[in-house]
């Protein structure tokens, strides 16, 4: 009877942790024939488990999502993840979502057996975490694009860019990415017949949404990096392409993704791509890489360079020598050169 129970609890783990299995896959992970694992479903079915099957040799089991959430099977490493993950969480991103979070977690750690509790227990009190002061996107607009964007459903929003202006927008959703604490709607702008990409916490979401559309062929393979290159390059009215005397690696762990993008070039040099709002802070921003460079555009950049390099030199050059008094510089006030105070 315990080893049944044992199985019956390693069965739900993989029914959770996999979106469909084969019977004789899960005969396989549990060292079992393939009708013990029928019987098995049947009990978790029993214990009111929501798990469908599909006849035949494409079928399988997977879990549904039933009326009440299932017990959560973890392992060490899991356990610990989230955990950690709900105190981020908690941190801030998502307005809101702190309280939750915290709740979450103090029922996690209710069930977190003495072991586990101590590894959290150490990440709690020996890391400091930087709270964001920044803007922050509601929950419930962040799940409605979420919805939108599986549905692929067309949205309407109210949108606020950088510098204040207001619009009306009407986009097909692809996918949202998370970038330096902030959220991102990567998406194809039905009037501007283009892609764009917008901060989640400046959408105010107008519905009703729809119709449904097909989905379009993304703009990039990785959406990650093309939403990287759109704030750290795109979105600037001064750009920049600079060679780096520096390796992919070692430009990597110095430039962050936000910071613009980076190409290899060979094993000695790669390709830095950014963007600023002025060529004075594209300088400073380049000379702080602390890497040898060549400005490969644009040509108004050169020249900048050769301005700040001028006003360096400038600025070595020792002041010149202050000039001694008339008449020397060892004159006691009140004498007169040549006499005495006796004379």
């Amino acid at each position: 009877m315990l080893e049944t129970s044992a199985r019956l609890l390693r069965l739900l783990s993989l029914l959770q942790a996999h979106r469909e299995w084969s019977g004789a896959e899960l005969a396989d992970r549990l060292d079992v024939t393939p009708r013990t694992v029928r019987r098995d479903i049947d009990r978790l079915r029993e214990l009111g488990y929501p798990v469908h099957s599909a006849p035949g040799t494409a079928g399988g089991y997977r879990l549904g999502a039933g009326a009440e959430l299932p017990p959560l099977l973890l392992d060490d490493d899991e356990a610990v993840a989230v955990a950690v993950g709900l105190r981020t969480a908690a941190a801030g991103g998502v307005d809101g979502i702190e309280e939750a979070s915290v709740r979450a977690l103090a029922k996690l750690e209710q069930v977190l057996p003495h072991r586990l509790r101590r590894r959290v227990g150490a990440l709690t009190a020996f890391t400091v975490p930087i709270l964001d002061a920044g803007p922050r996107v509601d929950p419930h607009t962040l799940t409605e694009l979420a919805h939108a964007c599986r549905d692929s459903q067309r949205l309407r929003f109210d949108y606020t860019s950088h510098d204040g202006t207001a619009s009306r927008r009407t986009v097909e959703p692809l996918r949202l990415v998370c970038a330096r604490r902030h959220w991102y709607l990567v998406a194809w702008d039905v009037d501007r017949d283009d892609w764009r990409t917008y901060r989640a916490d400046r959408i105010t979401p107008t519905p009703p949404h729809g119709p449904r559309f097909d989905p379009r062929t993304p703009p990039a393979e990785d959406l990650a990096a093309y939403v990287s290159q759109g704030i750290s390059t795109r979105a600037y009215a001064t750009r920049a392409t600079v060679l780096l005397h520096a390796s992919l690696e070692q430009a990597a762990a110095r430039i962050s993704p936000a910071a613009g993008v980076l190409e290899a070039v060979d094993e000695q040099h790669c390709l830095l791509r950014t963007g600023a709002h002025s060529l004075d802070l594209m300088v400073l921003h380049i000379v702080l890489t602390g890497f040898d460079f060549e400005v490969r555009e644009p040509p108004e950049l050169l020249g900048r360079v050769r301005e700040v390099r001028d006003r360096l030199d400038r600025a070595l050059v020792p002041p010149p020598a202050a000039s001694p008094p008339p008449g020397g510089a060892d004159r006691t006030p009140g004498t007169r050169s040549g006499s005495s105070a006796g004379s």
